[in-house]
């Protein structure tokens, strides 16, 4: 599945937002930060809710925060397909993973580029999705980090899906295609163009 991230845009984000719900993607990714977990700040809650409650394509919401679950009650009611949140800004995880579980909506971790890939051991077995930073978390149109790639195989056995998030184009899906991965997250190689469509089959 390709999930287009609309932190980068050569539009403004109604514009951009209604081209990719009438483009071929899967998923809309959400990129939320607080200010606090990373130095940026971007949107806040009533923007997000606003810009994003009528929307037909599923919601795939990343929590870049200090304590999420105050922003999850908030989001869980839009459309939503997953919520990732990162386990350092997490106090409360098994109480995030219950929630949104409840309400029908997948969870997943995000793992940054320094992050060890055994901080997730305790919870394979609870959440469905790992998302791979191939970028540092907090701002968009960073180059791809190649050695993310090696924490991909120690994952494949996990039963959950993976993903992978940070200087997606149309070259670097050449590394990442022989993983076989379930969500590409791209931004800026989408939405500062003019075609949405065809930078997405790019990907496909």
């Amino acid at each position: 599945m390709i999930s287009v991230s609309f932190l980068k845009s050569k539009f403004d984000r109604n514009k951009t937002i209604k081209l990719i719900c009438e483009s071929n993607a899967d998923l809309i990714h959400v990129d939320l930060m607080d200010g606090k977990y990373v130095p940026e700040h971007n949107f806040t809650l009533k923007d997000i809710i606003n810009d994003l409650k009528d929307t037909s394509k599923k919601l795939d919401i990343h929590l870049m925060v200090q304590d999420p679950l105050p922003y999850i009650k908030e989001l869980i009611n839009l459309n939503v397909y997953m919520i990732t949140v990162h386990l350092d800004g997490t106090p409360n995880i098994e109480e995030v993973i219950n929630f949104v579980h409840k309400h029908n909506v997948k969870i997943g971790l995000a793992l940054n580029p320094l992050d060890d890939i055994h901080i997730l051991d305790n919870y394979f077995n609870l959440i469905d999705y790992v998302l791979i930073m191939s970028v540092y978390p907090g701002k968009g149109g960073q180059e791809f980090i190649p050695s993310t790639l090696s924490k991909i195989p120690p994952l494949k056995d996990k039963n959950i899906l993976i993903g992978i998030d940070g200087g997606i184009n149309d070259k670097v899906i050449n590394l990442i295609k022989p993983y076989n991965l379930d969500i590409i997250v791209s931004g800026s190689f989408i939405c500062l163009n003019d075609d949405y469509n065809k930078q997405i089959s790019l990907l496909k």
